[in-house]
């Protein structure tokens, strides 16, 4: 086999790798939308309102000591501003 297909066969199974991931992602942030708006439904028996910036940063920072890397901890913070966002936004 040459170094090229060999090299090419890896990157398949690291695309392959990926795919799956991709697949475990969605299904994570399906799972992440179903409890964000079992929240939201409390909120008000509880007095408390739909936005908390305070939550917001306190995830960051959770997440940011768990960082190992290679994302930058603003990378972090890029991807989940996207996340928090959508989730405000997600219809019942």
């Amino acid at each position: 086999m040459s170094d090229e297909r060999a090299v090419r066969e890896t990157i398949q199974g690291h695309r392959a790798k990926i795919d799956a991931l991709d697949v475990q992602i969605v299904e994570l942030l399906n799972e992440r939308a179903r409890e964000s708006l079992a929240i939201r439904a409390l909120k008000p028996q509880a007095k408390m309102g739909l936005f908390d910036p305070k939550r917001e940063e306190e995830i960051l920072e959770r997440l940011w000591e768990h960082n190992g890397g290679p994302l930058y901890n603003e990378d972090i913070r890029a991807i989940y501003t996207v996340i928090l966002k959508v989730m405000k936004e997600v219809q019942a």
